[in-house]
């Protein structure tokens, strides 16, 4: 009997997750192409669902109303588990508006520090600006780091990053002695 209880258990959780699963997605994203698929969807999880409850209230009554409560209680963790997942992924930085400007002004923003790390010439003239015994560089180094973070992190200000970014590249610039005239024209 306990192990009978155990298999219908688990067939009945892991029918109910996969119905509420699918269900909320196509109520939510789209039926898709298939005009039935919906009903077709929760007849699949009624022939399981139901003999899972079924099937062990005939050989015990309390079995019934304990299979209604772990079905009712799977549907609502699944719901809960798949808005969650959802809020994490709408909270990604890269589906924020504005990300494809600010990642892109990252890019350029590294791309013309790279210069003085991978120019010889540049590495020459400038030395301070790969030291980062030099306050300004260490600055910008954490900047970077910063950035970096922010770009993969929810929850963070990836523009404001960018934009300490930029601010501490030109103090480095600026500390560094790089002249004006020596800068790329901004993007």
């Amino acid at each position: 009997m306990p192990a009978m209880m155990l298999l219908w258990g688990v067939a009945l959780v892991l029918a109910t997750a996969a119905t509420t699963f699918v269900l909320h997605r196509k109520l939510t994203y789209g039926r898709g192409p298939e005009p039935d698929g919906l009903f077709w969807d929760v007849f699949g999880g009624s022939v399981v669902i139901l003999p899972a409850i079924l099937v062990p209230a005939v050989h015990w009554p309390p079995a019934g109303l304990i299979m209604v409560f772990v079905g009712g209680a799977t549907v609502a963790g699944t719901l809960a588990s798949v808005r969650k997942v959802e809020r994490i992924h709408a909270a990604e930085p890269r589906r924020r508006a504005g990300f494809t400007d600010d990642a892109a002004r990252h890019s350029s923003i590294l791309e013309q520090w790279r210069r003085y790390e991978l120019d010889p010439a540049q590495t020459i003239d400038f030395p301070a600006m790969t030291d980062v015994r030099t306050v300004e560089t260490a600055a910008l180094s954490r900047a970077m780091r910063e950035a970096e973070y922010c770009k993969v992190t929810a929850g963070t200000d990836y523009r404001a990053a960018v934009e300490r970014l930029a601010e501490a590249l030109a103090a480095a610039e600026r500390a560094a002695g790089v002249p004006t005239a020596a800068l790329p024209a901004p993007r």
